[in-house]
């Protein structure tokens, strides 16, 4: 990746890695924009939603009828992807959220955070896609710290998220989220740290 070009790098996590606040601050320190929930205000305003109705859309897990029912009727009407209100499907909102982040990345380098970026920027000239990732018992453990929850909902709200980012992903792309082939660098952050795991990016993106 050559920093003095537009780049792109892509994070993809798992629940509990601390993954969004090393995305932050490794966005923060590269002095790049940071593509994340504004990507869903864009959409959002596209759609004529709220950015809260925008948000439960994105957190329902997508029904593979559904949304092909709802966006085929939507096609052969408009030929085009758009749609109002409760009439959006999460595959319209996924196209809608890569057709943003993309116009963002053409004009000035990011960070983009989940959403499939590996994928959505897999052509990109100038990119890098990294998978976050560290033990369950670790990440437990920051879970019940956050959140102030117990070991037993910890860890159903990591069985959750993670299999919720697994099938967003495997619907979208046909690809599957663990398999390291999809991303340039899979790191086990466990002994680093927010900044010790930016440090660490920031000198494997140098290098």
């Amino acid at each position: 990746m050559d920093r003095n070009e537009n780049f792109v790098i892509t994070i993809n996590r798992q629940f509990g890695t601390g993954g969004h606040a090393i995305g932050a601050a490794l966005a923060e320190r590269l002095g790049v924009k940071l593509i994340d929930k504004q990507v869903l205000k864009a959409v959002a305003e596209k759609f004529n939603l709220t950015e809260r109705e925008a948000e439960d859309l994105e957190a329902r897990r997508p029904s593979w009828w559904e949304d092909f029912s709802h966006f085929y009727q939507s096609f052969v009407v408009m030929n085009e992807y758009q749609a109002i209100g409760r009439d959006i499907t999460s595959r319209q909102l996924f196209y809608a959220q890569a057709e943003a982040m993309k116009r963002i990345a053409h004009e000035e380098s990011c960070v983009v955070i989940g959403r499939c970026g590996f994928n959505v920027f897999s052509e990109h000239p100038n990119r890098l896609s990294i998978f976050l990732h560290s033990p369950i018992r670790r990440r437990v453990i920051r879970i019940m710290d956050r959140y102030h929850v117990d070991e037993e909902k910890a860890r159903l709200m990591i069985e959750d998220n993670d299999y919720t980012r697994e099938i967003y992903t495997k619907t979208f792309t046909g690809k599957d989220w663990y398999d390291t082939r999809n991303y340039d660098l899979a790191l086990d952050v466990t002994k680093f740290g927010i900044n010790g795991a930016v440090d660490f990016l920031l000198k494997f993106i140098d290098e």
